[in-house]
């Protein structure tokens, strides 16, 4: 029912007004008094508030909503509001088709594995507290949550007077970004800006293929850097002075070493380049490694010596001020960074890039085939981290062979610092891979 980051599936079939009750039914029953509601700007996400809410309402739990926002928005405006949950009608970076729920705590982390499963449950089992008709809960609407998260930003970032920023809203939800920056006494310059749930002006995923207008834009003005966000604005990308885009393990190198000192760590999945731990080594720090997604990156980052979580996705998080990806909060760090000491291109170029090579093999039985490649890896005595996948360690590199959880493929990526190592490693496990798919797929036609 849950994936790494919430509920998310095609309107109508996965995700159904249906469904939505069920969760609003599920939070109220397990407790959850007081729900803090936001959606993005999919049209699809008003019958989805609408039916969540009447469930909550239903178990004799109380809502404000807080109409569109971004999904951080919400997940800070659970504790600002003195909330037990929240609850984001999205599906992020995904297509127009598409839409979701995320679930977050008072704390303003998303719900962990517990209490994910504490939901589902329910859900599985119908197993509802309905109340009497005196004991329904209130809807009531809240205004100037985005105004306090502006707020919130400005507090931490401080003046950025002179810089020039051009903001790619992706026609989602982050209209706060452009607004912040503006009072930080930037000059922006925004690309579709205008809330459209459709994503006409380019797909929702914010990435090197889809920014290519904001590249442009970038690079033929006086622009300082381009920011750009997914559909939920818990993402953020970037364009550096030059109208190139910033690779997002760059990026996440970035911010760690502004944040990392001596002994300090920072929390980061198992597909994250060497090019972090190059950074992080230099300042005496360390990255400490996660399962994919960045609800596991917000957990580890709960940890007392981690001073911040990044997820090569574009989603970022500084524990001290918010334990979900902000990234309004994100764009307006990363623009003062750059105000001080830039030029943001200057600064990316400074950082060691090493080649990475991926591909996804089709395979019949994913855990079957991943069985017999950990069977193999293992034989060899390779070091080898199972957290999430396989991640293997070669020293001078790495290999993540690891399976897809929504497409019947496991994707393989391998990164040395040397090309020619890169290379070799990425054939290798290629191979590993391979033959293990023939091997399952042999015993299958018996």
């Amino acid at each position: 029912m849950f994936g790494t980051s919430g509920i998310r599936g095609e309107i109508g079939d996965e995700v159904t007004a249906e469904l939505a009750l069920s969760v609003g039914r599920a939070l109220a029953s397990e407790g959850y008094e007081r729900v803090v509601v936001g959606r993005d700007v999919r049209e699809s996400g008003t019958i989805l508030v609408d039916a969540l809410t009447a469930g909550v309402r239903e178990c004799g739990g109380d809502v404000l909503e807080v109409g569109v926002a971004p999904t951080p928005t919400v997940a800070r405006g659970v504790s600002w509001l003195e909330a037990d949950a929240g609850v984001v009608i999205t599906a992020s970076h995904n297509p127009a088709k598409d839409n979701g729920i995320k679930l977050w705590s008072a704390s303003g982390q998303a719900f962990d594995t517990e209490r994910r499963a504490a939901i589902a449950d329910r859900v599985e089992n119908e197993r509802y507290d309905l109340e009497s008709w005196t004991g329904l809960g209130d809807r009531k609407r809240h205004e100037g949550l985005l105004e306090r998260h502006a707020e919130a930003i400005r507090e931490t970032v401080g003046d950025l007077e002179g810089l020039h920023v051009v903001v790619d809203v992706g026609n989602g939800a982050g209209s706060v970004t452009a607004d912040t920056l503006v009072e930080l006494g930037c000059s922006v310059r925004t690309l579709n800006a205008q809330q459209d749930g459709r994503f006409p002006g380019r797909p929702s995923e914010p990435n090197a293929e889809t920014l290519e207008d904001l590249q442009q834009l970038v690079g033929a003005t006086d622009a300082d850097l381009g920011v750009a966000h997914d559909g939920d604005s818990d993402r953020m990308v970037a364009v550096d002075d030059r109208g190139r885009f910033v690779p997002k393990d760059l990026l996440l190198a970035l911010f760690a070493r502004e944040m990392a000192g001596d002994g300090e760590r920072v929390a980061a999945p198992v597909d994250t380049s060497l090019a972090v731990d190059d950074t992080l080594s230099a300042a005496g720090a360390t990255v400490t490694r996660t399962a994919v997604g960045d609800v596991y990156v917000a957990e580890r980052a709960t940890e007392p010596d981690v001073v911040f979580g990044g997820e090569p996705s574009g989603a970022w998080i500084w524990p001290d001020e918010t334990l979900c990806p902000d990234g309004p909060l994100a764009a307006c760090k990363l623009a003062a960074m750059a105000a001080r000491d830039g030029p943001l291109g200057e600064m990316v170029d400074d950082l060691e890039t090493y080649p990475i090579r991926r591909t996804s093999i089709d395979v019949e039985d994913r855990a079957a085939v991943m069985e017999r490649v950990e069977e193999t890896v293992r034989d060899r005595e390779l070091e080898v981290d199972a957290l999430d996948g396989l991640r293997i360690d070669h020293g001078d590199g790495w290999t993540l062979v690891r399976p897809s959880g929504t497409e019947p493929v496991v994707r393989i990526t391998a990164e040395a610092r040397d090309p020619e190592r890169a290379e070799a490693l990425f054939e290798d496990a290629r191979g590993i891979v391979a033959a293990a798919a023939d091997a399952v797929a042999s015993v299958g036609a018996e």
